[in-house]
């Protein structure tokens, strides 16, 4: 005669039991790979030039997120008119339109603070132009250059100076 032996029983209660822990563990390792990389790497000055200048006219902001752009950028000199500031400059050329832009983007996509906004446009304007800004390109023909000449990048919304680079 053929006897079956009864199985013994699945010990699933306590993988049951640890779903959640393990699903937690694994949503914080998510959460903190995707906070470590930037949410909005430099990588194409041409391409994310038109992007962020979209955004400035696209995105609106809240009056709580203009304080936020206010603080950030006042603190922050325009880098072709150094006797203003980045949030007013002395005009909407390309270059501070593409600052507006990221900013709007920053505030309202990711959630950042004014300090973070403002550390983000430094480094958009050190990735524009890596040789810097003399701050007194307004005010000497420099309007109409490219960024990487010390230059707004033109005066035209969207329609930006290139140059050769």
């Amino acid at each position: 005669m053929i006897r079956f032996r009864r199985p013994a029983p699945l010990v699933a209660l306590p993988s049951i039991a640890l779903f959640p822990v393990l699903l937690a563990v694994l949503l914080a390792a998510v959460a903190m790979a995707s906070s470590d990389g930037d949410p909005v790497p430099f990588t194409d000055v041409r391409r994310q030039t038109a992007e962020l200048i979209g955004y400035e006219s696209s995105i609106q902001l809240t009056p709580e997120q203009e304080a936020i752009k206010r603080e950030a950028l006042s603190a922050l000199p325009a880098p072709c008119c150094s006797d203003n500031t980045a949030y007013t400059c002395c005009c909407p050329c390309n270059m501070s339109l593409s600052v507006w832009g990221l900013s709007h983007l920053l505030i309202t996509e990711h959630g950042y603070n004014a300090e973070q906004v403002r550390e983000k446009a430094r480094e958009w304007i050190a990735f524009i132009n890596p040789g810097g800004f003399s701050g007194d390109v307004c005010y000497k023909g420099g309007c109409g250059r490219p960024f990487h000449q010390n230059g707004c990048g033109g005066m035209v919304r969207g329609k930006v100076s290139w140059g050769e680079r």
